[in-house]
């Protein structure tokens, strides 16, 4: 038996044909036309004319626009129709009128033969709590009577209608299918929204919504009406007075839009941007000068005619020249030379080559924006530095779109118009002090400017136009590589600069620092020296850094005072020497003591060397052992990767804890260990202390004495393998520092120590370990080997 009614649907479930209805509801009780052209809708027309049925009227999902919508694509509720009269046109449609009975639940939905069949239940529309039913088509329809007072709806045969009706249901339905319209998803609601008491609460939502729009709408409107009458007025008055200058023979200059104009044409720019250019200058041409819009637009079009579209300099790739400037501009970071040098004869040889970006990574202070100076003085291509440091909003790089108050292009393209040239050497500092938040990634805008596949066609929000950046050189500048993104570490060459030594901090400050600074405080060459010892002394007791930017502070204190009192004694032709013995009526106090080897061996304190942002440096580690419950205690504010280190280390002790000779009365399970780290206020983190916090324990185990004159850096396996580690020169710099004269390494760095300057080298005796044994036999072993190297 097939149902050709409702009414035999209502106790059964029966297979109807489905009539996909793209964004419409149909609602029970209405009755609507409609021209069904999709093959699946016009199948299951045919079907059910042919069967005598009733059909099912199914709202589609999300995309209106589906030609053949799967069985994913429907809602579950749908509306139960019957088909009232049918017209077959002949192109592959069908005009239907329909007559909505009740609503319908899909329980299955089965597609046959390109015709779409729900297994369908007719719901229970009892009412949960009929009593609310009365007060609640009241308010519908003081409500309905007000939005129909708006104007929103011309006819009041809605309210005629609504004021019969006794049904709370129904008048849901009968006010959405004659109210809401173009709200899909609102109006699927209604319709699977089975309670009438519920149904007709979500229309008093709508309406009470509606009603506040409208009235935002009127305020809105009336503002509106007012701004449009003045702007009308004062275009009248300008009008006026264009004639009336005409009259008096003032108005032969040619205007501003012409001007424009004539700049456009020559503008020797891509044609997306001399078109976009065009169009604003017509949208420019018909607004009034008092506008606010047409300054925005006036603006705009300031910016395209600034940029340099293919104005470039020509740059110049002398490579004897540009290593004389090299050398001349820093002393030292041969390497970093030697790279730079090697990308410029490539792009002497290669007219057009999309090289890689340099990263100049090092502490501060080491010189790498002055680097990035040098390399353009060398080219020959103008400078342009923008500093990342704090940046958060994504819009710096790539701009405000024009929409927004105040709206300008991004920090590049503005780098790009200072700098006159498409060709710039472009120095983005501080590249990993970038952050995120709400206002975007700006690391994740720069993936593009600093792509050679992408860049040439950089689209900046305020500007969208493209504009080539494959011209321009980008070198970037950071401290440290942790807090630079993967993806964007990977689009650039890494080149690290290591902190100086002693010997090159020297140098830099007797050929560049002192001279330097005597000129800029207007003292003659000869009126200030200062010894070699003194230098020295400057370095080890009043700085502490790996560059030498402090070290300039200090010699800028000293000409700044050398200067007072040539002022004061008006006497320009007086001398200042410099030494140890007056150094401290220049610079005060010695601000720092340089950790010196302990004059004597002790138990559980081991030297080990960490590298940090700023340099390399050295530390005290210190465990001790105690009765309690086996607790292994870390302080000294240590990260996780420091604690797992210790807790390996550990791990190993207790595994050859016959081998290393502990106690026989020894029990971990009766004893707590503690390791602490000194300068607790610092934070310390990192896999290469692992050798050295080992080493402390089973010295604090043994009750043997570590070595005082022996510093040591090494990652540690359970197995008690020793496995390489990084910074390895900026950490023996530190030792060489502190006057440490042994120095134990991984086995596999040894390599990396042609990297530490001669001078550094012969004055260290360094061990190569492979496991932790070996640690062992050289940190508690004697030896006659100098205890410290010299200072100087």
């Amino acid at each position: 038996m097939k149902p050709d009614s409702t009414t035999e649907v209502r106790d059964a479930n029966y297979m109807l044909p489905v009539i996909p209805l793209p964004g419409k509801v149909i609602f029970p009780g209405s009755n609507t036309p409609l021209n069904v052209v999709r093959e699946s809708g016009v199948l299951a027309v045919k079907y059910a004319l042919e069967k005598n049925q009733v059909v099912l009227l199914l709202n589609q999902k999300n995309n209106k626009d589906a030609d053949s919508p799967s069985m994913e694509d429907f809602y579950t509720v749908g509306t139960i129709a019957d088909i009232v009269d049918s017209y077959d046109p002949g192109d592959d449609s069908i005009r239907i009128a329909v007559e909505g009975s009740s609503r319908g639940e899909v329980l299955k939905l089965v597609e046959d033969g390109g015709v779409f069949l729900a297994e369908v239940r007719i719901p229970n529309e009892e009412s949960s709590s009929p009593d609310d039913a009365s007060p609640l088509m009241r308010k519908a329809i003081k409500l309905l009577e007000r939005y129909i007072r708006t104007g929103k709806q011309s006819s009041s045969e809605t309210l005629v209608v609504v004021r019969k009706e006794v049904d709370p249901g129904k008048l849901a339905d009968y006010i959405a299918n004659s109210i809401i319209s173009g709200q899909n998803e609102r109006l699927q609601q209604i319709l699977d929204t089975i309670d009438p008491i519920e149904r007709i609460k979500l229309v008093n939502q709508f309406l009470d919504d509606e009603l506040d729009v409208l009235e935002l709408d009127r305020k809105i409107d009336s503002k509106v009406r007012k701004s449009i009458e003045k702007t009308h007025k004062e275009f009248y008055l300008q009008e006026k007075m264009k004639e009336i200058q005409k009259e008096l023979g003032r108005g032969d200059n040619p205007s501003e839009i012409d001007e424009l104009r004539e700049k456009i044409e020559k503008l020797n720019a891509s044609e997306e941007a001399k078109e976009k250019a065009e169009k604003e200058l017509n949208r420019l041409q018909q607004m009034p000068p008092m506008s606010a819009e047409f300054g925005v637009i006036r603006t705009y079009l300031d910016w395209i005619l600034s940029l340099p579209w293919n104005e470039r300099t020509t740059s110049k790739f002398n490579i004897q020249q540009a290593e004389e400037i090299l050398n001349e501009d820093h002393y030292g970071l041969e390497k970093p030379k030697e790279r730079i040098l090697e990308y410029l004869a490539v792009m002497k040889l290669v007219e057009k080559v999309k090289g890689p970006i340099l990263c100049f990574v090092g502490p501060p202070g080491v010189g790498k924006t002055s680097l990035g100076k040098s390399v353009a003085r060398s080219t020959d291509r103008n400078f342009i530095r923008m500093s990342l440091g704090g940046v958060r909003d994504e819009s710096e790089i790539r701009g405000h779109r024009r929409t927004y108050i105040g709206s300008m292009p991004g920090r590049v393209i503005q780098g790009i118009c200072d700098a006159k040239s498409k060709n710039p050497l472009f120095l983005l500092d501080e590249i990993d002090k970038m952050g995120s938040d709400f206002r975007g990634d700006p690391a994740s805008a720069l993936l593009e400017v600093l792509d050679p596949e992408q860049n040439d066609t950089f689209r900046d929000h305020y500007l969208d136009v493209a504009f080539d950046l494959s011209e321009v050189m980008f070198i970037t500048t950071a401290n440290t590589k942790m807090s630079i993104p993967p993806p964007l570490l990977d689009r650039m060459e890494v080149i690290e600069l290591a902190g100086y030594t002693e010997y090159e901090k020297s140098r830099i400050a007797n050929q560049f620092l002192i001279p330097k600074q005597i000129e800029s405080h207007g003292l003659k060459q000869n009126s200030l020296s200062l010894s070699d010892e003194t230098i020295s002394q400057i370095i080890n007791k009043y700085t502490r850094e790996a560059g030498v930017r402090n070290l300039e502070r200090e010699v800028t204190t000293i000409c700044r005072r050398v200067a007072k009192k040539i002022a004061v004694g008006d006497n320009e032709s007086e001398q200042f020497q410099i030494d140890l013995d007056n150094l401290t009526d220049y610079l005060g106090p010695e601000k720092f003591t340089r950790r010196k080897a302990e004059e004597s061996d002790e138990i559980g304190v081991a030297t080990g060397m960490v590298y940090t942002q700023v340099g390399g440096d050295i530390i005290a580690i210190e465990a001790t052992t105690m009765r309690g419950k086996g607790d292994l205690t870390l302080t000294g504010q240590l990260g996780d990767v420091m604690k797992e280190s210790a807790q390996t280390a550990l791990a190993y002790i207790q595994s050859r804890s016959e081998a290393l000779d502990l106690p026989d009365d020894f029990n971990f399970s009766d004893n707590s260990i503690h390791i602490h780290v000194p300068e607790g206020a610092v934070p310390k983190e990192g896999p290469s202390a692992g050798i050295t916090i080992a080493t402390a324990m089973i010295s604090a185990l043994t009750g043997k004495e570590v070595r005082s004159d022996i510093a040591m850096t090494g990652e540690i396996t359970l197995r008690g393998r020793v496995l390489p580690i990084g910074g390895l020169k900026e950490k023996v710099l530190a030792a060489h520092r502190n006057n440490i004269g042994n120095v134990i390494i991984p086995e596999e760095n040894d390599k990396d120590l042609s990297e530490i300057p001669e001078e550094i080298r012969g004055g260290l005796h360094f061990h190569k370990v492979e496991d932790m044994a070996q640690v062992l036999d050289l940190a508690f072993k004697k030896s006659n080997a100098p205890r410290q190297v010299s200072s100087n």
